[in-house]
C-alpha cells in the first residue's frame, strides 16, 4: 500500500531585521491579492462580504461619476505612507496628475485628497485606529470609514484639522450622505442594501 507523499507547509518569507518595506511589494513573489504593509508587517486581506463588496464598487463608481476632471478615482491601490508603511486603502481620490503610467502599483500620499475604508470584521481595529493615524499624519485632507450596521452602510466622514494634524468628524451618515468636500457629493447610501433585503417591509 503506497502512502501519499506529505503536502509541503508553505514557505513564507523570513522579514529582513527592521521589517519589509514599502519596495519589497513590488518584488515578493506569490504574494496574495491586496496584501498591505503596516509598520513593516505584511497584512494579508480576508475573504470578503459581499456588504463590502458592494460597497467598494458603490463609491468607486458614484465617485467617479461626481469627481471633477483633475480627480481620479481608483479603488484598492496602495499608497506610500513611509518606508515601512504602504496600505490599500478600498477607494481613495487622488490628484489626476499622477497617473502617468498603467504598470505603476502605488501614489505617493501627499496625492491622496480622500481615502474610504470599508470597515470588516478582521480589519476594524486597523481601520478605527491605524490607518486613520496613519492617513493623518501625512495629512490625507479626508478620511471616511463605512460599517455594516445590519446590513446597512453607516458612513463616518473625517477631515483634516490644520492646526493639530488630527481628523475631526463632521458628520456621520446613514441612508442619505451630502457633503460639500472634498467636492459636492449627494449619494443615497441605500443603494449599497442587496435588492431583496431592500425590498423587505422590515
Amino acid at each position: 500500500m503506497s502512502v501519499e507523499p506529505e503536502a509541503p507547509e508553505p514557505r513564507w518569507a523570513v522579514p529582513p531585521v527592521g521589517g519589509w518595506t514599502a519596495d519589497d511589494l513590488d518584488t515578493l513573489p506569490n504574494l496574495p491579492p491586496h496584501t498591505e504593509l503596516i509598520d513593516g508587517s505584511l497584512v494579508f486581506v480576508s475573504p470578503q462580504s459581499l456588504f463590502h463588496s458592494r460597497a467598494v464598487d458603490f463609491f468607486n463608481w458614484q465617485l467617479q461619476s461626481l469627481a471633477p476632471g483633475d480627480l481620479e478615482v481608483v479603488r484598492e491601490f496602495t499608497i506610500d505612507i513611509d518606508r515601512y508603511n504602504r496600505p490599500e486603502p478600498d477607494v481613495i481620490v487622488v490628484d489626476g496628475e499622477v497617473i502617468q503610467d498603467p504598470d505603476q502599483t502605488r501614489f505617493p500620499a501627499e496625492s491622496v485628497q480622500l481615502a474610504i475604508e470599508v470597515v470588516s470584521p478582521e480589519s476594524r481595529s486597523r481601520d478605527r485606529e491605524t490607518k486613520p493615524v496613519k492617513y493623518a499624519r501625512v495629512r490625507i485632507p479626508h478620511f471616511w470609514r463605512v460599517e455594516n450596521q445590519d446590513g446597512r452602510a453607516v458612513v463616518y466622514v473625517f477631515e483634516l484639522e490644520p492646526a493639530t494634524g488630527a481628523y475631526i468628524s463632521t458628520g456621520i451618515f446613514h441612508d442619505r450622505m451630502k457633503v460639500s468636500v472634498p467636492f459636492p457629493i449627494d449619494l443615497d447610501l441605500t443603494a449599497i442594501t442587496p435588492r431583496r433585503r431592500a425590498a423587505d417591509p422590515e
